[in-house]
């Protein structure tokens, strides 16, 4: 397939947003190959997804063109060239299924982007990674060394260029001074459904209330813990005869599957976030 350019576009609705944005592609001899649009009725916002292939003495331009194009509507617009792969980090501790359902993922061909490096606060899954042929770079982390550490992540990070983080079950919190820093996306599983449960223990937390369902969400990280905007949640029904155990056995498989979702979606440039919330199309 001829290369192509995606983009994302919000801003206020108003009458005829869609046909200016296919007009300028057409007149420009491109060809949309996925338009998707969605108006929030509250807050009267208008979203935009559309991917097009330009015509080949454009390819250098559309991308600059039509960001002023959608400022002159009003729009804020994200711009990428799909062949442009982002690169990524996981980040995980000790928990290995979420950190090998992406990578058997990402090696069986299923993730778009390019898998950087693995990093951890311990090294009980180094060799595993080493094993899978990616570099893996350990940062004990203790409430004393907790900065150090991440500036050493961050300057690791910054130098390799990654252009998304995502936390595996990474047991620990990523202060607002990183997150700031990294200046990118980063995605986090939690293994509850969100906003019941936040924090630490949330199967404990969920059998302790003898609940009738379970679920896991991930979401964008933000300098709250567990509050920032969520991209995909999936829940499974337990009953009573369910012990502890079984609700971490069947909470795991749903982490890896919403975890994986988020990551592709992200990936291909499906999400756009607002107001706390995100819009993803599908």
């Amino acid at each position: 397939m001829s290369q192509s350019i995606v983009a994302l576009l919000h801003g206020p609705d108003r009458p005829g947003l869609v046909a200016q944005v296919s007009n300028w592609i057409w007149q420009q001899g491109g060809n949309i190959l996925h338009a998707d649009q969605h108006r929030d009725e509250e807050a009267g916002i208008f979203f935009q997804r559309v991917e097009w292939i330009p015509a080949p003495e454009r390819l250098d331009r559309d991308a600059s063109e039509f960001k002023a194009l959608a400022k002159s509507l009003g729009m804020e617009v994200k711009v990428r060239d799909v062949e442009q792969q982002l690169k990524v980090a996981i980040f995980v501790s000790k928990y290995d299924h979420c950190f090998h359902d992406l990578i058997v993922r990402w090696k069986s061909g299923e993730m778009p982007g390019k898998l950087e490096m693995v990093i951890s606060n311990h090294e009980d899954l180094k060799d595993s990674t080493l094993g899978y042929g990616l570099d893996f770079y350990h940062f004990p982390v203790s409430r004393d060394t907790k900065a150090e550490a991440e500036n050493a992540e961050l300057e690791l990070l910054n130098a390799r260029g990654v252009e998304l983080v995502i936390l595996a079950r990474y047991m620990q919190i990523l202060s607002g001074d990183f997150l700031d820093q990294f200046a990118h996306p980063v995605i986090n599983v939690h293994h509850s459904f969100l906003p019941a449960f936040a924090g630490a223990n949330p199967y404990r937390q969920a059998y302790q209330r003898g609940v009738k369902i379970i679920g896991a969400t991930a979401h964008y990280a933000t300098e709250i813990l567990d509050e920032g905007p969520i991209i995909h949640q999936a829940v499974t029904p337990v009953h009573h005869r369910h012990t502890l155990k079984d609700l971490v056995r069947k909470g795991s498989d749903l982490e890896k599957i919403v975890l994986a979702q988020a990551v592709r979606w992200h990936l291909s440039s499906r999400i756009l976030t607002y107001q706390n919330k995100t819009v993803v199309f599908d």
